[in-house]
C-alpha cells in the first residue's frame, strides 16, 4: 500500500479507475462524500424534527394494519431502523431474503430484535436451485458486482410487498455516513434486469421462473403510480455505527459482525477473499473513507486496519470450501472463475449505455424515489 498514490484525507487510491487527486493530494471521492454528507444529513434538532414529520407523514398515509416495511438482515443497520421505527410509534412489517446464505448468527439476531420489538416477519425463501443458477452465472461472467442476484430480488420484493399491504413507505437502513463513497467502476447497476438475463442465458441453460425480478420501468410504476417511497431513516438521526452496535448488544443481546454485510456467508466470502483475489478491490476502503469524511473514523487508523487480513486464514478456508461444496464446484472448476480476467458490462446486453446518457434524469429520479426532495 505504502507505494501507491492515496488522497491525503480518507484512504482511497489510484487502484480505483475513475479517482482523480486535486493539488492537495484529495481525491474527487471524499470531496463529492461530503457533498453528500451536507446535503443529506440532519442531525441534532433538525434531523429529529425531519425524522418526526416523516413519522406522522408514514402514520397519515394508510390505514392498514402495517404502515411501513422493513428490510431485515440481522445486521446493524437493519437492526437499528427496526428499533428506531417502533420507537417513533410505527407499525412496520420486517421482511427478509432468505437466499440460502444466512450466518446462524444473523438468523439469530433477527429473531432477537424483532420478538423483542414485537415486529411481525415476513421471510421469502428463494428457489435455491433457480438462484444457484444465477448465482454461478454472475460468477461465470466475471464482472464484479456478484451481488445484483440479491440485491435485485431484495428490491423487487420489498417494493411487491409495500404495493401488497398498500404501504406508501420502505423504510431502508441505508446511511450517508457509512455509505458515502462507492466508485462507480466497482459496483454495476443492480436493477439492470437486462444485463441479469443476458448473463444468466449465456451460463446457464435454466430458467428464471419464480426468481423476483424487477426492472425500471416496474421501479417507475411504484415510485410515480403507486406512490412509494424508499427512505433511509438513518440519516435523520446522529447515527454512530460503533455506538449502535453497543446499544443493540445491550438492549437486544445482538451479536456483531467483524466487518460490514458479514451477516451473509456469500457476501463475507465476496468481500473478503473474491473482489480482493480477483479484482483487487477492497471495499474496507470505501467503508472507512466514508466514516473518516463523516467523522467516525480517524484516517491514521483505518490505514492501520487496511494493512490486516479481512479474515483469518482457517475462516477464509472454511468459506472457501463451503462456497464450492455449496455451489457444486470442483477445484479446476473453482479456480478457473477465480482466476479469469475482469468482463465489462459492455460483453453484455445491458441498459448501461442508456443510464449513463441520461444520468441527471436517473438522479432526479431518484431523488423522488427516496424522498430526497423534501
Amino acid at each position: 500500500m505504502s507505494n501507491l498514490k492515496i488522497c491525503t484525507r480518507c484512504v482511497m487510491d489510484e487502484t480505483v479507475p475513475d479517482i482523480f487527486f486535486d493539488k492537495n493530494g484529495v481525491c474527487n471521492l471524499c470531496t463529492a462524500a461530503i457533498k453528500k454528507i451536507n446535503d443529506e444529513v440532519f442531525t441534532g434538532d433538525i434531523g429529529r424534527q425531519k425524522l418526526e414529520n416523516l413519522a406522522d407523514q408514514i402514520k397519515a398515509s394508510t390505514n392498514k394494519k402495517y404502515n411501513c416495511i422493513i428490510g431485515v438482515s440481522g445486521g446493524v443497520d437493519s437492526s437499528y431502523v427496526a428499533y428506531l421505527v417502533k420507537d417513533l410509534g410505527l407499525n412496520p412489517l420486517a421482511v427478509h431474503l432468505d437466499n440460502g446464505w444466512n450466518t446462524d448468527t444473523s438468523v439469530k439476531n433477527i429473531k432477537k430484535i424483532l420478538d423483542k420489538l414485537e415486529i411481525d416477519l415476513y421471510t421469502h425463501v428463494i428457489d435455491w436451485e433457480e438462484f444457484r443458477e444465477l448465482q454461478l452465472s454472475f460468477l461465470k461472467s466475471s464482472i464484479a458486482n456478484a451481488e445484483i442476484p440479491t440485491d435485485q430480488a431484495i428490491t423487487a420484493i420489498l417494493y411487491k410487498l409495500a404495493s401488497k399491504f398498500g404501504v406508501k413507505y420502505i423504510i431502508n437502513g441505508g446511511n450517508v455516513n457509512s455509505e458515502s463513497i462507492m466508485p462507480e467502476s466497482w459496483m454495476e447497476d443492480n436493477l439492470d434486469t437486462r444485463l441479469i438475463k443476458s448473463i444468466h442465458k449465456k451460463f446457464s441453460k435454466k430458467p428464471l421462473k419464480t426468481y423476483p425480478m424487477m426492472g425500471y420501468l416496474k421501479l417507475a410504476y411504484y415510485i410515480l403510480i403507486k406512490k412509494i417511497k424508499y427512505v433511509g431513516i438513518l440519516n435523520f438521526v446522529d447515527f454512530d455505527k460503533e455506538a449502535a452496535i453497543k446499544f443493540l448488544e445491550n438492549e437486544f443481546d445482538w451479536t456483531p459482525y467483524k466487518e460490514k454485510h458479514f451477516e451473509s456467508i456469500f457476501t463475507r466470502w465476496f468481500q473478503s477473499f473474491y473482489l480482493l483475489k480477483k479484482f483487487n478491490i477492497d471495499k474496507r476502503k470505501a467503508h472507512f473513507s466514508s466514516l473518516i469524511v463523516s467523522g467516525f473514523m480517524k484516517r491514521d487508523s483505518a490505514l492501520i486496519e487496511l494493512e490486516r487480513d479481512y479474515l483469518d486464514e482457517e475462516t477464509m478456508h472454511q468459506d472457501e470450501e463451503f462456497i464450492k461444496e455449496k455451489f457444486q464446484l470442483s477445484h479446476n472448476e473453482y479456480g478457473s472463475i477465480i482466476g479469469s480476467d475482469r468482463q465489462s458490462v459492455d460483453n453484455f446486453s445491458s441498459y448501461q449505455p442508456i443510464l449513463k446518457k441520461f444520468k441527471g434524469f436517473r438522479e432526479f429520479f431518484k431523488s423522488i424515489a427516496t424522498a430526497r426532495n423534501k
